[in-house]
């Protein structure tokens, strides 16, 4: 073999090294950052605060409201019986051919728990947890209103509460736990949501991009 073909040999084995490393590195941050957001969403910091947030959460055809949004407003009238915050915001927008908005649908679920008119607020223009972020702190601001306890699923949280804290928001975490998720494929599949979803949104910034929404992120 000339030196020709020995150089050749040893560069396809280091560029077969280098793309075996890098597939190892980004295999290795994958799981790192599914374990974060597994992680994230089975710390409870719920704490007294002004205001409960329900995260918004797909509606049936009909516009009866979906597992995702019962689960979470659930749990936000339980805190809300905990005497947690003495009001709650429901959040979500009305998506294309739905009757009604996802925070109407958690209105409802409130109201059949019992919890008065008094204490719900409708944050219903949103399309995206960022929007969920901006819109439900607007209503927060006007209200001289800095803490609150947000709900969504456990998957959720990391990215939540991150775009919470971005507006200035004191958030405190109350995740409604994975195993409250009860179709065996719905979890893993929202983990790898979450995460094309936390990079979309690291993009985003990154590009300085306006707030945008893309299939309800």
């Amino acid at each position: 073999m000339n030196n020709n073909a020995v150089q050749k040999t040893k560069r396809r084995m280091i560029f077969k090294r280098v793309i075996l490393f890098c597939l190892l590195a980004a295999m290795l941050y994958f799981a790192a950052f599914l374990t974060a957001i597994h992680i994230a969403g089975r710390q409870d910091s719920r704490s007294p605060a002004d205001v409960i947030i329900v995260l918004g959460a797909g509606l049936r055809p009909d516009g009866r409201p979906g597992p995702a949004l019962t689960r979470r407003s659930l749990q936000a009238a339980d805190l809300w019986r905990e005497g947690i915050a003495p009001a709650v915001i429901c959040a979500g927008g009305q998506a294309e051919s739905f009757p009604r908005s996802e925070a109407d649908a958690c209105r409802e679920i409130l109201r059949m728990r019992d919890l008065p008119q008094s204490a719900i607020l409708l944050e219903d223009k949103s399309r995206s947890t960022e929007e969920n972020a901006l819109f439900s702190s607007q209503v927060m601001r006007k209200r001289g209103w800095t803490s609150a306890v947000l709900v969504s699923d456990s998957y959720h949280m990391l990215r939540a509460v991150w775009l919470f804290t971005q507006q200035g928001v004191e958030v405190y975490a109350s995740p409604v736990p994975a195993e409250r998720i009860h179709h065996r494929y719905s979890y893993p599949h929202s983990l790898l949501r979450e995460f094309l979803a936390f990079h979309w949104q690291i993009l985003k910034e990154a590009l300085n991009l306006p707030v945008t929404h893309l299939s309800g992120l």
